[in-house]
């Protein structure tokens, strides 16, 4: 797999072209799913798209003057850093926030790459039709910021505010939200079973306490290493991996502590309480700024978690 950085003309423009190509593509989708309850969103989306093929055929036009008519075959997969991205068809069922933020998510990866790929071209023409084409993308994210505040109630927001917003979301809330429900959720099973199979609280303290630190350093290394950063835009790898790590150890430790008390069973109740306190405030931080519907979240998360719960203290029991 590449970096950008090794890319040469040819491949960045061929890289642009496919780009251009599947976005118009999903911005088509898009327009479609919502054409019937926002019509005005979906003609938006309809000329993002427009806009999107035109921007492949000048793409187009300047590789057939610079290298001739053989494209190469080359996609997003093929270099580190792009974000990864659902196919069409599982974006059908995605809500008008959902489709707002992989829209702003979109154009944010695009403008990016336009950039970092206008300062290393050489070719003058290339050069510019890179800048071009990030202005270009620029624009496009005031239309998607458009697109939210025509459907989202608080509609006073300033744009600046809104992109910093979305920065926050992508390089600390996402990571650390990720990190919390980890830490909340997957840990309960090997400490409650610990704690039930030997009601010991020394052994379960142990067992907690190895179960979240362990998980805290994998889920940190797994997110440093998922995404340089460099054309999402969701910041240094090393801070998010640091934030997700930090945020999965504390998930586990919040009801590993508890079995630092003597008595077995009162550490168990303050443990429990600890849990649903730990799952209340995941379910708050995704409606706070996930746009979560704040019913579907805590539904979600209590039964995650209450049957992770269950499945701990029934092993351990057995």
């Amino acid at each position: 797999m590449k970096r950008i950085t090794d890319l040469t003309e040819q491949e960045i423009l061929a890289l642009a072209i496919t780009s251009e190509e599947e976005d118009s593509q999903i911005y088509m989708s898009f327009a479609n799913r919502l054409r019937n309850d926002y019509p005005s969103t979906a003609q938006m989306f309809e000329d993002m798209a427009a806009e999107e093929q035109e921007h492949k055929n000048m793409l187009l036009d300047m590789f057939g003057k610079r290298f001739g008519g053989r494209l190469p075959y080359i996609t997003r997969q093929d270099v580190r850093g792009f974000m990864k991205r659902n196919p069409i068809w599982l974006m059908e069922n995605m809500r008008i926030d959902e489709v707002r933020q992989q829209a702003e998510l979109m154009e944010i990866e695009a403008s990016t790459y336009y950039s970092k790929a206008a300062q290393q071209a050489q070719d003058v023409d290339i050069r510019k039709l890179l800048g071009d084409l990030a202005l270009a993308e620029r624009g496009h994210e005031a239309k998607a910021i458009e697109i939210e505040r025509k459907n989202v109630s608080d509609a006073e927001r300033e744009e600046e505010g809104e992109i910093s917003k979305r920065l926050f979301v992508l390089q600390v809330v996402q990571p650390g939200l990720a990190g919390l429900i980890d830490g909340s959720v997957s840990t309960l099973a090997p400490i409650f079973a610990a704690a039930f199979a030997t009601h010991n609280s020394h052994d379960a303290f142990l067992v907690g306490l190895a179960a979240s630190l362990g998980a805290g350093i994998s889920m940190g290394l797994t997110e440093a290493m998922s995404d340089d950063g460099a054309i999402t835009g969701r910041g240094s790898p090393w801070l998010r991996g640091v934030v997700c790590g930090v945020m999965t150890a504390i998930g586990g430790l919040g009801h590993t502590l508890p079995y630092l008390i003597s008595d077995f069973w009162t550490a168990t109740l303050v443990a429990a309480v600890l849990v649903a306190i730990e799952l209340i405030a995941i379910s708050w931080i995704r409606w706070k700024y996930m746009d979560t519907p704040i019913v579907s979240a805590m539904v979600q998360v209590l039964l995650g978690g209450a049957l992770v719960l269950l499945s701990g203290i029934l092993i351990g029991s057995a």
